[in-house]
């Protein structure tokens, strides 16, 4: 068990599920990606740079794609979600939907691979 499973067994209830969720979908579309920390955070790492993290925070879930060009990239499809420069924050009640995820995910993978 890697960095990323570990610290998502420490997370309870429908936050973990939700995490998962975000992880399962990353794993999907980069299946080459490996486990490792990035930024204090246990992250999906492809090309040994950090793709995606997903964590739990007091009040809040956070995705980090570790770039604010992908956040800027999907903005527009997330209103009533808080972003900043490099982070979707969002809630097991109102998660990130699916083709987002998978959008941050490509472009993330575009940005390394480029």
């Amino acid at each position: 068990m890697g960095v990323v499973d570990e610290a998502l067994d420490r997370i309870g209830g429908p936050d973990r599920s939700c995490l998962q969720h975000v992880v399962e979908i990353a794993r999907s579309l980069a299946p080459d990606a490996t486990e490792g920390m990035s930024y204090g955070m246990p992250a999906l790492k492809l090309d040994g740079k950090p793709l995606v993290a997903a964590v739990a925070a007091a009040k809040h879930l956070s995705v980090f794609p570790f770039s604010s060009a992908v956040v800027e990239a999907v903005a527009a499809r997330l209103e009533g979600y808080s972003l900043s420069k490099g982070t979707i924050r969002f809630t097991a009640d109102h998660p990130v939907p699916d083709d987002v995820l998978a959008d941050i995910v490509r472009l993330r993978m575009a940005e390394i691979r480029k």
